[in-house]
Formats: structure tokens, C-alpha cells, sequence
């Protein structure tokens, strides 16, 4: 056999994976971000000329770079026969078969499930199997979730699923390596699952798919569903038009003025910085997103679709890098930019400025018992953000739901008093609580891992 290499190009930030798999002279690319640059440095390093580019499915948790990456470098483009695109593209469908080079072929499997076309491409170096791309298919310890293309559609799709991977375990042996597209934490999986690799032998003890009949894995797959991203509603369209080479040419500056207008105007003013930082000082108005979390998902999810937004960073570097994650999930151009510090933010004006308070879960006991620590006010409402599923298995009594991507449209929701905000971990919390000061509440961020919650003698309950 020859060394047919596989690259993995992660996507951390939205739970994906793209590849770029090679022979020494030759690449094809399955399933690539809308930033193509990465790619195409990582095929230059590796000497490497792309031919091929392929997408397991339509995606609907980002915009797609193949159509740019296939334009760029004249690769053929390889997307589902079946589905009706905007755009010229190799067609492709089950059984058909790729010669990628004199080593390397790509076998084409339909594998629905993740969506109606979904296709996965089985890798050969010299007949061979070495591995699958699987996509939203056959996932690490799981599979895709069958619910993006409409909830009518799920248990149909559940069936399929449950068909796809028993269908891809039978056509390969137990060491050919799965490298699916999702579920590293994005919203396109079923369930979350932290194998940093697998193969179809280790997925055959381990996942759902293959383990549980047909019936019992169609209910735990419904079961586990929690809701998904508003912005995948617009993910689909974008990539059956084809997107463009992406544009992430500097933002225009807002100086202290205009940053002062669009906070006026209702504007979503993000602070990029962390929370911790955000919490000690900030300009009054803005809402906490830190690029060092899921930045990109939960602001693509909470903002209106087509708002302005205006990012406010350290660094040029980090409004570059927030603006990249934004253009994967076609938010394209952000209205503004601003760089430095809360202070030139302010143009010096103190009084523009605002902190937030924070307290740990042991804190919050102290203060429902009312022996409150630190100066922190009385809990008038404990706000929960997290999402539905995890505050079904237990959450803490007394406790007030409200998911954060609900929260921006269920504001006159929460009930009067000084809130207090948990969620998992603290991120989703600081957003909430930037959200709630910003409408003029008085707020408490719990900044602790909600685990430590009941160590603190909270009473923890589970249900509804």
C-alpha cells in the first residue's frame, strides 16, 4: 500500500471536522469550512494539488467552502445527485466510484439519516479500505440528528439513519477508520461523544446505532433531541445557492461616538473579551460573548437574524478571529469594529461604564439562606439558561427556565427582583446577565460550574 494520509482541519469552535486526505502529490477535500484559506495553506505546506472537493451533505450548522475551493483550484466538485442545486457540480450517487489517483479512490455509499441525500465516501488506497467519511451519518459513539430538515420528518429519518450505519459497519472491516464530520460539539449530532477518533470496530461496541434494533434506537434518538440554532434555518439555502469566496477584509473602525449611537439604537454590541473581564469593567449596553467559548453559535442563535452587529476586542487579532467564526455561519460583514480597551470604548467617560456582579453557587446557598457574603444582594430569582434537556434531568428547586436562546424575545418573562443567572459553566450565564443589565435589570452572575451546585447544599431536583 502506498501512504495515503488523512488531515484533519478542525472546527472547534462549531464541533466540525473538514479533511484533506493525499497521496504525496494529489488531495481531496471532504466537507470544507467557508474559510478556505486554512485548506489551502495546509495542501501548500503538504505540496499537495486539491482535484477533488466533497460534501457528505447540504449542511445546515455552517456555509460550505467547496464551491469556492472547487473554483479556485479547479477540482472536480462532488455533491448528491439527488439534490437540487444552484450551482455546475460532479454528480454523484450510491455505488458510483472516484478515481482520486493511481492510489487513492473514493467510493460513493448513500447514507441517509442526517438528511434525505446524505451520501459517505469510503477512502481506498490501492483497493483498500482505509477508512469513511461519514458526515452527519455514523458519528463517534453516535449519529447525526434527524430533526433539521422538519420534526414530520424525524422518525422517518431516525429509520434511515439507523439503516445507514448498520449499512456502512457491514461494507467495512473493524479497523477501516470513521471520520465523520460532526459531533464535537456541534448541534448537527445526536449526542455529544469525546472520542478523539474511532473505528468501525470500536463504533461497533460503542454506538447506538449498532448496538439497539431499529425501534429502540428510533426512541432514544427522538428522545435526546433538544433544540437547535435559529441560524441553521438560513445554513441550508446558503449552501444550495453556493456561497462565494468569503470576505475577511478589516471591519470599519467605530470610534466612541458611534459605538455610543448603536448601543443607543438597540444594537447588539458584542464584548468579545472574557467574562471575567467583562464583569469587572465594561462599556454600558454591550453583551458579553467571549471568543474563548461558542461565541459564534450562541450570538448566531440569539441575534436577530440580519442585525447589526459590532464587535469589541483587544486586539485587531481578536475581532479577526470573531469575524471569521461569524462569516462560517454567514454572518458576512459586522457593521462595526473597535479594538483597545473599555476606556477609548468610554472616549474616557466613566459614567458610560458598568460592571457585574459574580457569585459562586455557595454564595447563592449563603444568600437564599439569608446570609448573604461579600455585599451581594437577596435572591429575589434564581434564572436557569440552560437548555431543556439538561434542566429535565435535574435542576435546582425553586429555580426559573428560560433556555438562553429563548431569553432575548421572553425578557418581560422573568420575573420582577434582582436575578440571579446559572447556567453549565458560567459562559451562557454572562450572556444572559449582559442581556438582562442591558435591559435595565439588577443582576447576579453565577460564575461556577453548575456540578458544584448541590456540594454548596442546594437542593437539586429532576423533571420538569
Amino acid at each position: 500500500m502506498t501512504e495515503v494520509s488523512v488531515e484533519v482541519v478542525q472546527t472547534s469552535s462549531l464541533g466540525d471536522r473538514s479533511y484533506l486526505a493525499h497521496d504525496g502529490q494529489v488531495a481531496i477535500v471532504v466537507d470544507p469550512q467557508r474559510d478556505i484559506d486554512r485548506i489551502l495553506a495546509l495542501a501548500g505546506r503538504l505540496g499537495v494539488r486539491i482535484t477533488h472537493v466533497a460534501e457528505t451533505h447540504l449542511h445546515n450548522d455552517y456555509v460550505s467552502g467547496g464551491l469556492a475551493l472547487a473554483k479556485l483550484t479547479g477540482a472536480q466538485y462532488l455533491v448528491a445527485a439527488d439534490d437540487e442545486v444552484g450551482f455546475d457540480r460532479r454528480p454523484v450517487a450510491d455505488g458510483d466510484e472516484i478515481g482520486v489517483s493511481a492510489a487513492m479512490r473514493l467510493r460513493v455509499v448513500a447514507t441517509p439519516g442526517h438528511t434525505f441525500h446524505h451520501l459517505s465516501y469510503v477512502l481506498d488506497d490501492i483497493g483498500e479500505p482505509v477508512g469513511v467519511f461519514t458526515g452527519g451519518s455514523l458519528l463517534f459513539g453516535t449519529t447525526g440528528r434527524t430533526d433539521l430538515l422538519g420534526k414530520q420528518h424525524a422518525h422517518t429519518l431516525a429509520e434511515h439513519q439507523h439503516a445507514s450505519a448498520r449499512r456502512l459497519a457491514d461494507l467495512l472491516p473493524d479497523g477501516a477508520q470513521v471520520w465523520p464530520t460532526h459531533g464535537f460539539g456541534s448541534f448537527c449530532s445526536a449526542t455529544q461523544a469525546d472520542a478523539p477518533e474511532s473505528t468501525i470496530g470500536r463504533e461497533r461496541t460503542a454506538n447506538p446505532a449498532l448496538r439497539l434494533e431499529t425501534d429502540d434506537f428510533v426512541r432514544e434518538t427522538l428522545a435526546g433531541l433538544d433544540a437547535y440554532p435559529a441560524y441553521y434555518a438560513h445554513m441550508g439555502a446558503r449552501n444550495t445557492a453556493g456561497a462565494d469566496l468569503i470576505d475577511l477584509t478589516p471591519i470599519a473602525a467605530a470610534d466612541p461616538a458611534e459605538l455610543a449611537a448603536r448601543i443607543e439604537a438597540g444594537e447588539w454590541v458584542v464584548d468579545l473579551r472574557s467574562r471575567k473581564a467583562f464583569a469587572h469593567r465594561h462599556l454600558t449596553g454591550t453583551l458579553s460573548f467571549g471568543l474563548d467559548g461558542p461565541m459564534s453559535t450562541w450570538l448566531g442563535w440569539m441575534a436577530p437574524w440580519g442585525t447589526p452587529i459590532t464587535l469589541l476586542g483587544d486586539s485587531e487579532q481578536q475581532v479577526a478571529d470573531a469575524q471569521r467564526e461569524l462569516a462560517r455561519i454567514g454572518i458576512d460583514r459586522p457593521a462595526a469594529a473597535a479594538t483597545g480597551g473599555y476606556e477609548q470604548w468610554a472616549g474616557g467617560d466613566d459614567t458610560r461604564l458598568a460592571h457585574l456582579t459574580t457569585a459562586t453557587f455557595a454564595d447563592l446557598a449563603a444568600a437564599r439562606a439569608g446570609t448573604p457574603s461579600h455585599g451581594l444582594p437577596e435572591v429575589d430569582v434564581l434564572l436557569d439558561v440552560r437548555m431543556s434537556n439538561e434542566w429535565r434531568t435535574n435542576h435546582i428547586d425553586g429555580a426559573v427556565h428560560i433556555p438562553l436562546p429563548d431569553l432575548p424575545a421572553r425578557l418581560a418573562d422573568v420575573p420582577p427582583g434582582t436575578v440571579w443567572v446559572h447556567c453549565g459553566s458560567g459562559y451562557r450565564a454572562a450572556a444572559a446577565t449582559s442581556l438582562l443589565q442591558r435591559a435595565g435589570r439588577h443582576v447576579v452572575h453565577i460564575d461556577d460550574a453548575y456540578s458544584d451546585a448541590a456540594g454548596a447544599g442546594l437542593p437539586i431536583v429532576s423533571g420538569n
